[in-house]
């Protein structure tokens, strides 16, 4: 059976995973806190944990195009996107645990990308209705899960966690691995396939309907306020902040200070209000409803602006189209420049990535030509949707 035809790129999708390439890229690049201070630096408000969770959001939604949009494929040819899906994720994993192999304090993300994409293979037939209640179930339900496995796991598997990037040699500790992967590392994907899920929901929507639009922008911004607000109150007037400054893991960090960048390294157990919280990278409901919200509101913004500004998205939307290849490139860079003594100035090196980045990204875009490791995954995925068919 031949593959349906592939519809042309969205470019305001390609923008909003430009920008989370360039989000994330920050973030690995500039402090996230002032010098000196315990305050959030601006790059840690605006990208910690939004840009991360874009980039998951966007897949997502490049899972529901590839197999139909809002027209979804019959049952024959998903089952063809199933296998061509699973060989992208395959070469994705490849990837991440070739990069994972670098000396860098960047938490990867390929191998985590790639295990989404397989988790992600038995929602591909579902229209937008049923993937939006499973999105909100998952959502509400996976950071409970998640805080009821973790003791379970830390007296049960050893080590718990890798405690850094997935590698070959980490093959050999599966237990560790899948714990990691799952639950206890930097991208848990128990938590993280409510992005996935989040944008499949989206890419099931007439993506080009402004009513669409619209309604990503207003809905996008409504539930990132609304996640906000409650975990304020229940952290606040409810006394949630105080008994956490409690726990062991309460008096050992600067909790209130990290509530603004990142609950890495956190144990967040011995105490339910954990569930409460909003902070980056925390796994909360609240989070993931926060960072879910602002990925819509960012896609919205993104396909708005294509209806009459495409062309000066092009910044975005070329780098957007290979991002696979780009953020490839910047964790190499990064691996060599965190070798650098004294380290050159982060400005010089985020800034001088970013105008290669646009440069290649259009320069790729104007001749009709797709990234090297896009083509590598690409035809990966031919080959697994022809092999039966041949």
């Amino acid at each position: 059976m031949a593959s349906p035809k592939v519809s042309r790129r969205v470019s305001g999708v390609d923008a909003a995973r430009g920008i989370a390439l360039f989000g994330m890229m920050s973030t690995h690049i500039f402090p996230l806190y002032i010098a000196g201070t315990a305050d959030a630096s601006w790059v840690a408000l605006v990208f910690s944990g939004k840009a991360s969770a874009l980039f998951a959001v966007v897949a997502g939604l490049g899972l529901a195009l590839l197999t139909g949009g809002n027209r979804i494929h019959h049952r024959a040819v998903l089952s063809m996107d199933r296998r061509g899906i699973a060989a992208r994720a395959v070469v994705i994993m490849v990837i991440g645990l070739m990069l994972g192999g670098l000396e860098t304090n960047i938490a990867i993300i390929l191998f985590h990308y790639g295990v989404l994409f397989l988790l992600a293979l038995p929602f591909v037939s579902l229209p937008f209705r049923q993937l939006v209640w499973w999105a909100a179930g998952w959502l509400l339900l996976s950071p409970v899960a998640a805080y009821m496995l973790r003791p379970w796991i830390a007296g049960t598997v050893n080590p718990p966690s890798l405690g850094g990037n997935p590698r070959w040699e980490t093959l050999l500790e599966p237990a560790t691995l899948f714990a990691d992967i799952t639950v206890t590392g930097y991208y848990p994907a128990l938590q993280w396939l409510s992005y996935i899920l989040i944008g499949m929901a989206i890419g099931r929507l007439p993506l080009r309907d402004l009513r669409v639009q619209l309604g990503l922008v207003v809905s996008g911004a409504a539930l990132a306020a609304a996640a906000k607000l409650v975990s304020g109150y229940l952290l606040g007037p409810l006394g949630g902040l105080t008994a956490l400054l409690q726990t062991p893991e309460g008096s050992r960090y600067p909790l209130e200070a990290m509530m603004s960048v990142s609950l890495t390294g956190v144990d967040q157990s011995g105490s339910w209000w954990w569930l409460a919280v909003s902070a980056p990278h925390s796994g909360s409901p609240l989070d993931l409803l926060h960072t879910g919200g602002t990925s819509a509101f960012v896609i919205g913004l993104c396909l708005l602006a294509t209806r009459r500004y495409e062309s000066v998205l092009l910044p975005l939307s070329g780098p957007g189209a290979m991002t696979l290849t780009l953020y490839t490139i910047h964790i190499w860079t990064m691996s060599v420049v965190d070798a650098q003594e004294p380290p050159p100035d982060p400005s010089l090196v985020y800034w001088g990535q970013v105008l290669v980045f646009v440069v290649l990204g259009i320069l790729f875009l104007r001749i009709n030509a797709r990234g090297p490791l896009e083509l590598l995954t690409s035809g990966a995925s031919r080959a697994a949707r022809s092999g039966l068919n041949s």
